[in-house]
C-alpha cells in the first residue's frame, strides 16, 4: 500500500471505513448472485442485521466474521496477521554464535581395572 492509499484511509470517519466495507460485503454477495435473505440464512443472522452490516451501521465482529466466512472472504483477515521478526542485530548475534567448523574430539584414555 502506498502513503497515498494510506492517507486515504487515515482520513476517513469510522462510519465512512465501516460504509465501504459493507459496500465491499455488497459487491461480493451480487457477484456470487446471493440474496440478502440467502445470505442471512447462511450466515445465521437476520437479514435485517446484514443489511445494517451492508449500509455500514454497527454490528458485531462475529457477525462480520459470519458473512465473511459464508462469502469465502476470510483471506482478508490475512491483512492482520502478525509475523514475528528477528531485529537485524540480534541476528548478527545469532549467527556469530552459530558454530563455523567440527571441534577435535577428545577421547578419554581407558583406564584398565584389576577386580
Amino acid at each position: 500500500m502506498n502513503d497515498k492509499e494510506y492517507n486515504k484511509w487515515l482520513s476517513m470517519s469510522d462510519f465512512a471505513l465501516a460504509q465501504s466495507l459493507g459496500v465491499f460485503l455488497k459487491y461480493h454477495r451480487l457477484q456470487q448472485n446471493k440474496t440478502q435473505e440467502l445470505l442471512a440464512k447462511e450466515a445465521n443472522i437476520s437479514r435485517s442485521t446484514l443489511s445494517l452490516l451492508e449500509k455500514g451501521e454497527t454490528v458485531t465482529i462475529a457477525t462480520l466474521f459470519s458473512v465473511l466466512r459464508v462469502l469465502n472472504l476470510l483471506y482478508v483477515m490475512e491483512t492482520f496477521k502478525v509475523d514475528d521478526q528477528i531485529s537485524p542485530i540480534k541476528l548478527a548475534e545469532l549467527e556469530q554464535k552459530k558454530k563455523k567448523r567440527a571441534s577435535k574430539t577428545i577421547t578419554k584414555p581407558v583406564i584398565k581395572t584389576t577386580w
